[in-house]
């Protein structure tokens, strides 16, 4: 967005019921979120269409993982999958609009009577829904290829869940930006991880690496996705520890998020990657990612029919 979008942006979303303007959506303080982030959130891509509809991609994973870090946190689902999609849809219908767009969703444990650390007894959750627009990388930016650097991890043994406390990975955001890159790269024990906001993805020999799924990363509803991609191009997967000599030595470095699909890394702290450009495993999985997208959206638009 230009600053003027920015200082113009006030979505309809809604909040524990009620609809409007973003302006206007008020919490008490004592809500747990605000206080403890006690909560669980989502981001759900939406992409323009013609004829203007938006569609949401990949969204039963998304409210899957929804489900599962609500649970691990120990608190109940407000909403089944058919409450969620009809509150998705009313947030696309309430702001019409051009272009692609993200649904971000927030549920917090809600507001208790006082500060205190263990779970309040009858207190229902507080749900935010929110849609605001989404800007992919330019195709100059993803040609050229992008720039990260790296850093030791040093969040939570958490990370699996989509928890709304994230000052570490809000540190490591700023890390990147105060280096002039996109990401950080993430290394704990002498393991690559994640990024600030991305899975990270290296290229060695022809074969796609990926860091293990457990409670060190957030596995990002792109993680299966890339899995399945792999498997449609004929490119060799494996998901494995990767070292930090592995990570500098890669051939090819990606990250994927919802908001970067898959982004190629050129630039690793200083120093060129591979060859120092986007490499054919990126184009392989960046073009099938394309297609799992107009596959996704002809059979919704075949749903609908």
């Amino acid at each position: 967005m230009t600053s003027t979008q920015a200082d113009e942006f006030n979505p309809t979303v809604y909040l524990n019921g009620d609809w409007g303007p973003l302006s206007e959506a008020r919490i008490p303080v004592l809500d747990r979120g605000f206080i403890f982030g006690d909560g669980i959130y989502e981001v759900v891509p939406l992409y323009a269409q013609a004829g203007g509809a938006r569609l949401p991609f990949r969204l039963a994973q998304h409210l899957a993982r929804l489900n599962r870090s609500l649970g691990k946190i120990r608190i109940e689902n407000p909403f089944d999958d058919a409450g969620w999609r009809a509150l998705i849809q009313r947030a696309i219908d309430a702001n019409a609009g051009e272009g692609d767009a993200i649904v971000y969703i927030q549920v917090t444990r809600g507001v208790a009577k006082k500060r205190g650390h263990a779970f309040p007894a009858g207190i229902a959750p507080t749900v935010f829904v929110m849609q605001s627009p989404l800007v992919l990388p330019s195709d100059a930016s993803r040609a050229q290829g992008a720039v990260a650097v790296t850093a030791e991890d040093k969040r939570w043994l958490h990370c699996d869940i989509k928890s709304t406390s994230l000052l570490g990975n809000v540190l490591m955001a700023q890390h990147a930006a105060e280096h002039d890159a996109l990401e950080t790269i993430q290394l704990r024990d002498g393991l690559l991880t994640e990024g600030s906001s991305s899975n990270v993805w290296i290229v060695a020999g022809g074969t796609l690496l990926g860091a293990p799924r457990g409670p060190r990363i957030l596995e990002g509803i792109r993680y299966g996705l890339i899995e399945e991609l792999a498997a449609e191009a004929g490119i060799a997967f494996e998901e494995r520890d990767i070292t930090e000599a592995e990570l500098r030595a890669a051939d090819e470095i990606m990250i994927s998020s919802a908001t970067k699909e898959v982004m190629p890394i050129t630039t690793l702290d200083g120093k060129p990657v591979g060859s120092g450009r986007p490499g054919p495993v990126y184009a392989a999985l960046y073009d099938a990612y394309q297609r799992a997208k107009a596959r996704e959206f002809a059979s919704q638009a075949s749903r609908a029919g």
